[in-house]
């Protein structure tokens, strides 16, 4: 199944986001079934707005975009499909 890593920009303060996050697993398992939430990253800019990058499974960009739009209280400024993982262990050391 596709994965797309998504980057938000909340109109909600850091405080506000645990119930962000509460609606967004509802809407998947209620709503969304089809969708996998596999993790985020919650980072809060200078300005004190609230960032988050998403990784989801799902069967469409077009599906992730729904859910995003069911979601509300953010954009959506970046979305791509995931082509691959890699991690340190990935490149050992040169011999």
């Amino acid at each position: 199944m596709p994965r797309f890593l998504i980057e938000r920009h909340f109109d909600v303060g850091e405080t506000e986001m645990p119930s962000v996050g509460r609606r967004s697993r509802q809407l998947t398992e209620q709503e969304f079934p089809e969708i996998t939430w596999e993790h985020s990253h919650v980072v809060v800019n200078d300005g004190g707005g609230v960032m988050t990058f998403c990784v989801y499974a799902a069967p469409s960009e077009e599906i992730v975009r729904k859910h995003a739009e069911r979601l509300g209280q953010h954009n959506i400024k970046a979305l791509y499909e995931v082509v691959g993982d890699v991690t340190p262990a990935d490149f050992p050391p040169q011999a």
